[in-house]
């Protein structure tokens, strides 16, 4: 089993991107969502502008990401688009990925629970960080997804 590299991370709003940087957000969420589950989907959904995203990196080198958004104040803060680049697989980079999702969120939004659309197959991997199921199954881009919320009072 390969160890997980050692990574930093960087969270900050869209707008204080460089244009390289954003691109390799970009590319790499379509290279995961569009082009490896084959889902033909609006990536660029008009969200990114209300959240702050998280990413991982070892040295330059993106190894993953995720959007925290929090639309409006009657909404749960919620993870989203959480993503491990292909090149950087069995580093248990989603594990690290989620624990500073959570971290984040709860620096942010403080006392509220957090909520996902997680991917069905994916529910134990979240229930590990403390998410609960919340929906029944649906599809979303054709893809089985579950809601799960991850109440204040968990630690990480």
């Amino acid at each position: 089993m390969t160890t997980a590299p050692t990574y930093t991370t960087d969270v900050r709003r869209l707008d204080e991107f460089s244009a390289v940087d954003l691109y390799a957000m970009l590319k790499m969420r379509v290279d995961v969502f569009v082009v490896e589950q084959e889902c033909a989907y609006p990536e660029l959904d008009g969200n990114d502008l209300d959240c702050v995203h998280l990413r991982l990196f070892e040295g330059t080198d993106l190894l993953a990401c995720a959007r925290l958004w929090r639309p409006t104040p009657d909404v749960l803060p919620r993870i989203g688009r959480v993503a491990v680049s292909p090149n950087h697989r069995g580093k248990r980079l989603g594990d690290a990925l989620m624990r500073e999702a959570v971290i984040e969120c709860e620096k942010l939004y403080p006392g509220e629970a957090i909520e996902i659309g997680a991917q069905a197959h994916l529910q134990k991997f979240y229930r590990s960080f403390g998410f609960e199921r919340t929906s029944d199954e649906y599809l979303e881009d054709g893809i089985p997804h579950v809601d799960m919320v991850r109440p204040a009072s968990v630690s990480v």
